[in-house]
């Protein structure tokens, strides 16, 4: 995955929950289910593409470090 596909589904996740009012909810969901390819990636930059504020990296870092609790091991 690219920064600019991080950034797209980011953008598109963070979208649905805004319709729902869970706009957080949905960043830390995007962080879970795509731990694994966005690690090493510059946050930052992700959420800059996602048109996002750069406040948001705490809530990625959060769905990151939560995706090994609740994602099922291989």
């Amino acid at each position: 995955m690219t920064i600019d596909e991080a950034a797209r589904k980011l953008a598109d996740m963070y979208q649905k929950g805004a319709a729902q009012k869970e706009q957080v909810t949905h960043i830390h969901l995007f962080a879970i289910t795509y731990a694994d390819e966005i690690t090493g990636m510059s946050l930052p930059e992700i959420l800059a593409r996602a048109g996002l504020p750069d406040s948001y990296k705490t809530e990625l870092r959060k769905g990151i470090n939560l995706a090994k609790y609740v994602r099922p091991k291989d």
